[in-house]
């Protein structure tokens, strides 16, 4: 390096500098864009192959328009509806062809057997997309004009327009709370004021490349994006590349202690640094394209997304980062000063809280492990518990929404799948069976064909391609459990007409496929997942024994946070369950960012081991990296806990899922669990490697457990 122009060594730093930069107000603004090209209409996330899919295929041919319904509901403030409201409500709705954003006419009001309440049927223009709050709101207010009435507006139509609303200002309002929690988080750890902002700046970069790839893609159609995912990759992305950032800046701050010259020491930090943080990304991003093998749309579509997000945050972390050090030396961690790491010739000489931790792992490794291993198995055994079907449409809202309590209020009147009525495809000449099979279901309230008119009632039926469109009103609410069996009765029922060829779909049949292919995904990409991983770490750490030992503990981890989630979710949340994707979103994020904190501790273990022995390598490992990946696990629990603040149940319980299982992960598995069974099983856990083989003189290495603590 001595013989290196002056010049040479600074101009990569600075190209690469330069180049993030050019990154960065390049494509900085296509984090706000990804909105335009996001999916947020549930079917077009439905199981490919289902059955409820097949029928939303087929019955596009029966629809004159791709309209959404909204459905007004009028409820009596003083019992019975007269025959004044009932005129009023029926030239509002007639008033509403005209309306902006309306297609066709709206139905007549319809009175409820009760005489307590009016329906009508708004078809809106499925274009309308952010437009769609506004639109429904001129709805409710127009139907508010019916004197004596409260108005209400439910159905899809009211879905999407609160869904918009949800999602609107996810690029601003998410980022700004991720981004302050990050800072705030590391200037109070770190105490420095130039280290926080490169790695936040870091991830920024990270984020901006991200986007604009995804934005890119989403608009090609390669991928799919819908508000969800768009959270996710902000969160995922922000968060590995600090985490990324942490490990690799604090590897360079031992280095610099060292060495004293930064270019040297950059490049021994990101020797150091390399194969942990490329294992890392890999083991995330693999695990995310797992979920191709998904037959859930919004499954296959988190995937490729996720996995661009991880590579982008690798990017940065090994080339912006580094760079910045460089430039910056001693001052990125000013006012404080980095030391050279402490070297204890025996643990007991190390200090601080990781010392003590290290001391305690060393002196009782089997009673730590132990009990670490009592409190996971005691959270796990409430797993079973958590219920992972389809989440009413009470629960999707966090807070009071008003298609909810319009939905409840169209219940409470009319047949509880009012709305959401589930939808035949049949052979046109065995319509008169199909529809006598549907009526006589158990669950089913009325049945009829679609007739020429677009809606079902008396007339011959609408008949295209020799098929024909029935739909069936179900007596429970459709999101209901009661619902998802009469939609299996209703399947075995029509499916038995001889000739029929017979179809079940629409919204009901699709939560009941969603379900299923939810836990036939989770059959096959949970092993898919965990042969990816024990690979990337069999080779990392050329060993067999102790990859499937981190495996194993990471997969104990998963299944303690759902138990606890559990717990949470019913008990201090009120949710009757989760969304079906949730279990299987948990595990890959769980899994893959759990084995993530212990291949940072593991390769500094494997570093130290091979020059000092297994026992000395374990302490010296936790000690060198406990505060780092304890922090990076805040920070990343802190990130997805960001979450919330998008006010759909799924959001928070993934971001609770993820928080708790990373916190549970940093603070047990990989600083207790992990040391200790790897300080008591000592130099068998590098089995069949030349390490293994190696008995070191170092005290206690070679005999596992010490003798006070056999017992």
């Amino acid at each position: 390096m001595k013989s290196t122009p002056s010049l040479l060594r600074w101009l990569i730093p600075a190209a690469l500098i330069v180049v993030w930069l050019a990154v960065g107000g390049a494509f900085g603004p296509y984090a706000g864009k990804i909105s335009e090209v996001a999916v947020n209409d549930q079917a077009s996330f439905l199981p490919e192959s289902a059955e409820s899919t097949r029928v939303i295929d087929e019955q596009k041919a029966f629809q004159t328009s791709e309209a959404v319904p909204a459905i007004v509901v009028w409820e009596a403030e003083d019992g019975t509806l007269d025959a004044r409201q009932r005129e009023q409500a029926g030239r509002v709705l007639a008033e509403l062809a005209d309306a902006p954003g309306v297609e066709g006419r709206p139905s007549p009001a319809l009175p409820s057997e009760d005489g307590e309440a009016l329906q009508g049927v708004v078809r809106l223009s499925p274009d309308l997309d952010d437009e769609f709050p506004e639109v429904v709101d001129s709805l409710r207010e127009a139907a508010g004009k019916v004197e004596g009435t409260t108005a209400h507006v439910a159905g899809p139509a009211a879905t999407q327009a609160d869904l918009s609303e949800a999602f609107a200002g996810i690029d601003g309002l998410l980022l700004a709370v991720a981004l302050t929690v990050v800072l705030l988080i590391l200037l109070l750890v770190y105490r420095s004021v130039l280290l926080p902002l490169a790695i936040i700046l870091g991830s920024v970069f990270a984020l901006s490349l991200a986007c604009a790839v995804v934005y890119f893609l989403a608009r090609e159609d390669v991928v799919r994006v819908d508000g969800q995912v768009q959270g996710i990759l902000f969160i995922l992305v922000i968060g590995a590349a600090t985490d990324y950032g942490l490990l690799l800046s604090a590897r360079f701050r031992e280095e610099l202690a060292v060495r004293g010259d930064r270019m040297a020491a950059g490049r021994a930090a990101l020797r150091r640094s390399l194969g942990a943080i490329t294992a890392s990304g890999a083991t995330v991003a693999l695990a995310l394209l797992a979920l191709l093998l998904s037959d859930l749309s919004n499954n296959q579509a988190l995937g490729p997304v996720g996995a661009i997000g991880i590579v982008c945050a690798m990017l940065a972390a090994l080339t912006f980062l580094p760079a910045v050090l460089v430039v910056l030396g001693r001052a990125a961690y000013w006012p404080a000063r980095p030391t050279p790491p402490a070297d204890p010739a025996e643990p007991e000489a190390a200090t601080g809280v990781w010392g003590k931790v290290a001391s305690l792992v060393d002196r009782s490794p089997r009673r730590v492990w132990a009990v670490s291993l009592v409190c996971l198995a005691v959270a796990a055994a409430f797993f079973p518990t958590l219920s992972s079907r389809s989440v009413p449409l009470s629960e999707i809202f966090v807070g009071e929404a008003q298609s909810v309590t319009a939905q409840e209020k169209l219940t409470e009147h009319f047949p509880g799948g009012s709305g959401n009525p589930a939808v035949i495809i049949a052979n046109a000449d065995r319509v008169a069976e199909v529809t006598a099979a549907a009526r006589g279901t158990e669950g089913v309230a009325a049945a009829a064909p679609v007739t020429s008119s677009g809606r079902p009632g008396v007339g011959e039926p609408l008949v295209v391609d020799g098929r024909v469109s029935v739909q069936a009103t179900l007596s429970g609410a459709s999101d209901s459990e009661g619902a998802l069996r009469t939609v299996e009765r209703l399947r075995e029922s029509v499916h038995a007409v001889d000739g029929a060829d017979a179809l079940v779909g629409g919204y009901t049949a699709q939560q009941l496929d969603t379900q299923d292919t939810a836990r036939e995904d989770r059959a096959l990409i949970i092993p898919v997942v965990l042969v990816v991983i024990l690979l990337i770490l069999m080779g990392l750490l050329r060993s067999l024994v102790l990859p499937v030992l981190l495996v194993a503990t990471v997969a104990l981890n998963f299944l303690a946070t759902l138990g606890i989630a559990a717990l949470v979710f019913e008990h201090l949340l009120g949710f009757s369950g989760t969304d079906p994707s949730i279990p299987l979103y948990g595990f890959v994020f769980l899994v893959a960012l759990g084995v993530d904190y212990n291949i940072f501790l593991m390769t500094r273990v494997r570093e130290e081991s091979l020059r000092h022995g297994t026992r000395l390598g374990v302490l010296k490992g936790l000690t060198a990296t406990g505060g780092v990946i304890t922090s990076a696990g805040v920070v990343l629990a802190a990130t997805f806990a960001a979450l919330v603040v998008i006010p759909l149940s799924f959001m928070v319980q993934i971001a609770f899922i993820v928080a708790f299982g990373v916190l549970l992960d940093t603070i047990v598995v990989r600083s207790l669990l992990v040391p200790a069974l790897t300080r008591d099983i000592g130099p068998a856990v590098w089995w069949p490697s030349a390490l293994w083989r190696r008995r070191d003189t170092a005290r206690g290495d070679h005999e596992g457990a010490r003798p006070a603590d056999a017992g």
